[in-house]
């Protein structure tokens, strides 16, 4: 699967259970969201993570060859 799209429906999936949250009446729901909140933003963590990892492997430098003086 896409990676971007897989980020997207994390990001809405966060954004719902927020919603749904605020509509929450006992202490019970609103943690019951809460930990589902926690959940889906340690999973777009991950997606963040791995890009940050990329960008060090991402180096114009070793693309185009070395530098000229």
């Amino acid at each position: 699967m896409d990676p971007e799209k897989m980020m997207t429906g994390i990001s809405n999936e966060i954004l719902t259970s927020i919603k749904e949250m605020e509509k929450a009446k006992t202490a019970e729901e609103k943690l019951t969201h809460s930990k589902i909140i926690k959940n889906l933003c340690e999973s777009l963590e991950v997606f963040f993570n791995l890009m940050g990892d990329m960008d060090l492997y991402d180096d114009d430098e070793y693309d185009n060859g070395p530098t000229p003086f």
